[in-house]
């Protein structure tokens, strides 16, 4: 399938000839002492290091991402049956209007966004092999959002969201190149919604894009320090 390629980042004109603060960015991870499960308070304290390195690379690596607060951490999904933890983010990608996007289906534009995002998203978070083999930790979850160009309701904008559930075994499996992104989209569980709309479970198609690795800001700065490179 054909590569999308629709208007850069928004961030891409508010970035020009500066670098973002060298802190990972306020108040990503999710303190381990707002958790309400036993489980979930051992994986945020055995993993607090790894938690903060992830929040600061998504705050400086991928800039027109704005990483949603506290979401960073191990939430239990609500399909899940068990006290089932799965290393959890949720970003909101900032973007200028393209008209070539607003005209793809709803399911076309899920499609792109689970392309561009979700297997880069997965090696990122994926980078503490401590976390990846924890047997406690299920899967991971990554939820998108962007602005939906073409409604509004009563005048406010509306977000477009989708959710995936990937289990552990398939993520392992996407990192060993056994499997691409499409395997992922075939394998994991995705919620879309529409606004505060539920769509319920959406089936997509899904392929390679590399523009969250190769993509950079005209004259941004990464602070002193910070490893932007993701395992292949």
């Amino acid at each position: 399938m054909t590569l999308l390629r629709w208007t850069l980042p928004l961030l891409a004109m508010l970035l020009l000839t500066t670098s973002r603060p060298a802190f990972a960015g306020p108040d990503l991870v999710l303190p381990s002492d707002q958790y309400s499960s036993a489980k979930a308070k051992r994986l945020a304290a055995a993993h607090s290091g790894a938690l903060s390195e992830l929040g600061a690379t998504l705050y400086h690596c991928l800039p027109w991402l704005e990483v949603q607060r506290h979401s960073l951490g191990f939430f239990r999904p609500k399909h899940a049956t068990a006290d089932d933890r799965y290393l959890s983010v949720r970003v909101f990608v900032e973007q200028e209007p393209s008209p070539t996007f607003a005209r793809l289906s709803p399911e076309e534009r899920a499609s792109a966004m689970f392309s561009r995002y979700v297997g880069h998203l997965i090696r990122r978070m994926a980078r503490s092999r401590a976390m990846l083999e924890d047997s406690e930790v299920a899967g991971f979850t990554i939820i998108v959002e962007w602005l939906k160009q073409d409604g509004a309701v009563n005048g406010r904008p509306v977000h477009e969201t989708i959710a995936a559930f990937i289990p552990t075994p398939v993520a392992i499996e996407y990192l060993n190149g056994r499997v691409g992104v499409s395997g992922i989209a075939r394998r994991a569980r995705v919620l879309g919604f529409d606004g505060e709309r539920a769509l319920g479970e959406i089936r997509l198609a899904a392929w390679e894009d590399d523009f969250a690795s190769t993509y950079q800001l005209k004259n941004y700065a990464l602070p002193a320090g910070v490893d932007c490179r993701v395992s292949r």
